[in-house]
């Protein structure tokens, strides 16, 4: 039986296309109940179909097509999901709970920029020790290569990146390596280019902008189901481990049970079915807790979501820089306060935003519910010229970064080539095939950045090849001692965030941090700190400042992992400047509150 939901169609025809692509024939389809269609026909794995809507001849791509072999304007063809023959039945998943999320883009993390591809690099994340591979959105978008984030078709995989059947693959051999996979999905806009949703029924609110267009009508109930069923698709169809809600502050929702909340209860009873853990990560630029209360004490039961206080305070800290929204987070407090207590803004006046903004996180929260890192595609990407970290720090600043990060309550998250301080950047690339739409999206994002006082000269055109060319990995790097030097550190710190039961300890109030300065003229500037964080028994020095900084630790203190060389002595730790030390204190864990 083939549905689709298109109330705005006065009448719906089937049609299928031969092998040879000539039409093979329509098949009127049947008026249901609440905007229904409905017709008796059953498709072949690979077949190639579409909708006619109304009288005209215009045939429109599937809302819920699950592989567009000619792109988002082309037909869809049928994909038969359970034709895989899954080798993973004993996977029983990944607890968030302890692990180490790494994020990347299949399109630039390998040369090829495929799944396949991807496959043969799996081993050098297990031997980094992440347990969580978070994939940039892949469902369908128009052109070669993008983001992800202006995808049209919910249910597609991007067929230059392999297709469902790639992506089934790509699971698959995640599993058979002890990986989690978690997906980057999109509901809160639809991309620029091949949106046909419109014609078939509501599905947005026309009018109603978000920051990336006409915001998703929440309000009916079809459009509803077609995220939530979207959802379990990944988690069931391609046995996917969870989700990333991209920016769900853009979902407004002014119905009784919360999109959000209704995802986590259809997720949680799947869990359930499928007796495997399944995590729900959302990006929200409201730091509210509700997101991750659970439901009995009033929210919405997702598994974490992302902390971007967290990143900026530590940005602040290692870089110095303070426009824009970094601005407040030059406090002396800043990374202290987010160590304890999660958020920085947690009802406190932002200056960015010129209002009081987010809320407390309450100490029943564990830790491992916020997403932590200090690199990711947006805060990269979203720079005119998408430069990390590695092309203005030191690599002893760098080294300090990964202390920073890996040690951090929560749950730290790397973006790709970070473990090896890659020094390609990550840029915004497009390559939408119209003329026009690239040139607005090229004028635009230099405008942009001009209104930032960038020079327009700084900033990549996005639909330049050379653009996405630029910002694949150079695997080569590995083989580099600077560079290898600093893959080993991240590789070694994780071994001890899991070998450390205080670095994954849930309480965020019993950790401690104390800001201290070398002279009184260094005080006010965030990127010649010293640091001290305390976790139970274990204590990460940071020194940040250019010129030796020592720390009395105890006579019992043994150092587990230095970023460069230290001397200790009589309970004293001598530390270099812009380096960092993890000590075993020889000290009972803090009590508990």
């Amino acid at each position: 039986m083939i549905e689709v939901w298109a109330p705005r169609a006065p009448r719906m025809r089937l049609r299928t296309m031969t092998d040879a692509g000539a039409p093979a024939g329509d098949t009127e389809m049947t008026a249901a109940a609440d905007g229904w269609w409905q017709a008796d026909v059953e498709l072949a794995d690979g077949e190639r179909y579409g909708f006619v809507l109304g009288d005209g001849e215009e045939v429109r791509p599937d809302p819920r097509s699950r592989r567009q072999p000619d792109g988002v304007h082309g037909l869809s063809a049928a994909f038969d999901a359970t034709a895989h023959a899954w080798t993973d039945d004993a996977w029983t998943g990944r607890q968030l709970a302890g692990a180490v999320i790494y994020e990347l883009h299949v399109g630039t993390f390998t040369p090829e920029g495929t799944f396949d591809a991807l496959i043969d690099r799996l081993d050098h994340l297990v031997d980094l020790g992440v347990t969580h591979v978070e994939l940039l959105p892949v469902n369908d978008f128009n052109g070669m290569w993008n983001w992800g984030y202006d995808g049209v078709l919910w249910y597609a995989v991007h067929e230059q990146y392999g297709g469902p059947a790639g992506y089934q693959r790509l699971v698959d051999a995640a599993h058979a390596r002890g990986l989690a996979i978690i997906q980057d999905v999109v509901y809160n806009h639809l991309g620029p280019s091949g949106n046909y949703l419109p014609e078939f029924g509501e599905y947005l609110r026309d009018g109603d902008r978000n920051t990336w267009g006409d915001s998703v009508n929440l309000g009916e109930r079809a459009v509803r189901d077609y995220i939530v069923d979207n959802a379990l698709m990944w988690l069931r169809d391609f046995h996917v481990d969870g989700l990333r809600l991209d920016a769900v502050h853009a979902l407004r929702d002014e119905q009784p049970l919360h999109i959000l909340q209704e995802i986590a209860e259809r997720v949680d009873a799947l869990s359930a079915q499928q007796n495997r853990p399944l995590t729900l990560i959302a990006e929200s630029d409201m730091n509210d807790p509700t997101l991750i209360l659970p439901r009995e004490a009033g929210g919405y039961g997702l598994t974490a979501q992302w902390s971007d206080d967290w990143h900026h305070a530590a940005h602040v800290a290692l870089t110095g820089e303070t426009a824009g929204y970094y601005e407040d987070f030059a406090a002396a407090d800043a990374l202290a306060k987010v160590t304890r207590g999660g958020f920085f803004h947690d009802g406190t006046f932002s200056s960015f935003r010129g209002r009081p903004h987010g809320a407390p996180i309450p100490d029943t929260v564990p830790a491992w519910r916020l997403v932590t890192f200090a690199q990711d595609h947006d805060q990269i990407g979203n720079r005119a010229a998408g430069d990390r970290l590695s092309q203005s720090l030191s690599t002893d600043r760098l080294a300090v970064a990964a202390v920073l990060t890996l040690t951090a309550p929560g749950t730290p998250m790397l973006f790709m080539g970070e473990e090896w301080g890659a020094s390609t950047p990550w840029q915004f690339f497009t390559s939408h095939p119209e003329p026009e739409l690239g040139q607005a999206t090229a004028e635009g994002r230099i405008a942009e950045f001009e209104r930032m006082g960038w020079d327009p000269d700084q900033v990549p055109d996005p639909q330049d090849p050379a653009t996405f060319e630029r910002s694949h990995l150079d695997w080569a790097e590995l083989d580099r001692p600077t560079h290898a030097r600093l893959h080993a550190l991240y590789r070694d710190l994780i071994a001890l965030r899991a070998a450390r039961p205080e670095l994954t300890e849930p309480d965020m109030t019993r950790n401690r941090v104390t800001v201290e300065v070398n002279a009184a003229d260094t005080a006010g500037v965030p990127d010649r700190r010293v640091l001290r964080i305390e976790r139970g028994g274990v204590s990460v020095l940071v020194n940040l400042s250019d010129a030796e900084a020592r720390f009395e630790v105890g006579p019992d203190a043994r150092v587990l992992l230095a970023t460069t060389d230290c001397t200790s002595e009589s309970g004293t730790i001598v530390l270099a400047a812009e380096s960092a030390v993890v000590v075993d204190t020889g000290t009972e864990p803090l009590p508990r509150s």
